[in-house]
């Protein structure tokens, strides 16, 4: 049976109304009062796993589940060994360097030399300055980032951003974007090769689900 891991969190209402547009219906996850983290679609052909966004490439790589939806921002954060099949369009966000307003920094190569970034993203946020060839020290930090400078343990902050609201009520500022983020079909990549459970013809209709609300939103 096609197991697809889905993530919790702000990307699962979308993921599960495409999923619905092909036939696969996980709308259970969406009941509050369902406290499964297992469920079986309406049509019996489809389990659906509930997961954390940051595990489902993990599900997804260990061939737990053969499908599975994450933002692109938690791929290029862990590199896990998946196939990237679609962007399905939602989720948008992007990774960006912020500062204080009042900060003298006006772009990211303004920070100090071994300076401090603070960031949950902390792969992403080293790989960023290693190319830009300015030595920094990134600080882990996994709750509200933006108290990095704000209270003065770090220079700058790497974090998503989707509207930009938490950091103009924080007082920062967007001064750079390492990149953008959507939400992305991912696959095990054997059981893609090997079109296990007739994954190929779904992934086809996923990916005309997705050409179909492209047009319709154009119109």
């Amino acid at each position: 049976m096609l197991t697809v891991a889905l993530p919790k969190g702000e990307l699962l209402k979308h993921s599960i109304r495409l999923l619905k547009t092909i036939g696969l219906d996980f709308s259970g996850f969406l009941d509050s009062g369902n406290r499964q983290l297992q469920i079986t679609d309406t049509s019996g052909t489809a389990k659906g796993l509930l997961v954390r966004a940051q595990d489902v490439p993990v599900y997804v790589e260990y061939g737990q589940a053969q499908l599975g939806v994450v933002g692109f921002d938690v791929l290029q954060e862990k590199k896990p060994q998946v196939a990237h099949l679609v962007d399905l369009g939602f989720g948008y966000c992007r990774m960006s360097v912020a500062v204080k307003q009042s900060s003298p920094y006006k772009s990211p190569l303004d920070l100090p030399a071994h300076g401090r970034v603070a960031s949950k993203y902390v792969n992403c946020a080293h790989e960023y300055f290693h190319n830009l060839d300015l030595p920094i020290e990134i600080v882990p930090l996994y709750g509200s980032v933006e108290l990095g400078p704000i209270t003065g343990m770090s220079e700058a902050i790497v974090d998503l951003v989707s509207t930009g609201r938490t950091l103009k009520e924080n007082g920062l500022v967007e001064i750079a974007t390492l990149y953008e983020s959507t939400a992305y079909l991912i696959a095990h990549p054997l059981s893609y090769r090997l079109n296990k459970d007739n994954l190929g013809d779904l992934i086809g209709k996923i990916r005309e689900a997705i050409v179909a609300q492209g047009l319709a939103n154009k119109k």
